[in-house]
């Protein structure tokens, strides 16, 4: 089956093609960071306009890398939620007009599900059941994965995502948003004899779930009486930089190899955008050798917002006979213990 994918849920307009039998065929992201760079967060309004502006172009780059007419599509998939209102409703109103026109089925993703089977596009694919680590500006959840469909939340963020973290700490700092990349880039110039150390936050307690707001009060503490001194300077901020991203991570490894011990499992999969951080990638894979399991990814590409996880996903629904009706539906929020098995 040969699924069209559209991601529109925030700041990237992701487009792919996706053949059940030839794998990925196709796809195109436009990021939109530098458009909201200069506000330090994203803008609604804006991020809407430009997915309108952007996904009908980026459909036609897709299909022609891909060699192949609209009328070869057999289905679409778009991102239906959770997201940003405007930013959904432009993709799900192109994808199932589209749909609608070349008569075809079209389905509704949930947008975390797509982040979760992202690893399933790459060569190396972990085996259900597994454990999955969603964490990204919006998310940070652990999610026992049985099957497509059948997900049991473990553990979530009370507060800030990890990725919002990452972004309040390095506006602190000064550094550009997304800062998730920046704070990893100024980490590497970081000293670890610096002195400077903060909470590894709900490590000390039973139980999975997440909390980062406590962890960036530390960080703002720590930079005021910086300032205070007068000692702020680069260095500072790098040994910052460096304490700060080891006690996400840190955070992240302790929860994730708490679940795989009370789930008797000894595969982890991580997806979203601070999945792609080589910090947590490494320490994950030190960790859970220790204990012979196994991490899985996808390339950075794929971490981030894009079309292709949304394609697959998408075609695994579609496959099974399940598609969304002629009414358009958005969620801006959506549990996945919402989704109904494949």
């Amino acid at each position: 089956m040969i699924v069209l994918g559209l991601e529109t849920s925030c700041d990237e307009t992701g487009i792919a093609i996706y053949d059940t039998d030839n794998g990925l065929l196709s796809h195109k992201i436009y990021s939109q960071i530098e458009k909201h760079a200069e506000y330090g967060g994203v803008v609604p309004e804006l991020a809407s306009r430009d997915h309108i502006r952007k996904t009908l172009p980026l459909i036609d780059e897709v299909l022609l890398e891909a060699g192949m007419p609209k009328q070869a599509l057999q289905g679409i998939a778009f991102t239906s939620g959770p997201g940003l209102a405007g930013a959904l409703m432009a993709g799900a109103t192109i994808g199932r007009s589209l749909a609608y026109a070349l008569n075809i089925p079209a389905l509704g993703v949930h947008h975390m599900e797509g982040h979760l089977l992202a690893p399933m596009l790459e060569e190396r694919q972990p085996k259900m059941p597994f454990i999955a680590l969603l964490v990204s500006g919006g998310h940070t959840q652990l999610v026992r994965v049985d099957d497509i469909g059948q997900y049991r939340l473990l553990g979530q963020s009370l507060d800030d995502a990890a990725g919002e973290a990452f972004d309040k700490a390095a506006k602190m700092i000064g550094l550009p948003y997304p800062g998730g990349p920046y704070i990893a880039a100024l980490a590497k110039s970081g000293r670890t004899d610096s002195g400077l150390k903060f909470p590894r936050p709900m490590t000390d307690r039973p139980g999975l779930d997440f909390s980062f707001s406590g962890l960036k009060t530390a960080f703002l503490t720590a930079v005021h009486a910086a300032l205070d001194n007068e000692s702020c300077d680069e260095q500072f901020k790098a040994d910052a930089a460096l304490a700060f991203e080891q006690a996400v991570v840190d955070t992240l490894v302790i929860k994730c190899r708490r679940a795989l011990e009370q789930e008797s499992l000894t595969q982890l999969v991580i997806a979203g955008g601070v999945s792609a951080n080589t910090r947590l990638r490494s320490q994950l894979e030190k960790q859970l050798a220790k204990m012979k399991g196994s991490v899985f990814y996808a390339r950075p590409e794929f971490c981030t917002d894009n079309g292709a996880m949304i394609a697959y996903a998408g075609a695994q629904r579609l496959l099974a006979g399940q598609s969304s009706p002629l009414n358009l539906t958005i969620r801006t929020r959506w549990p996945l213990s919402d989704l109904p098995p494949v």
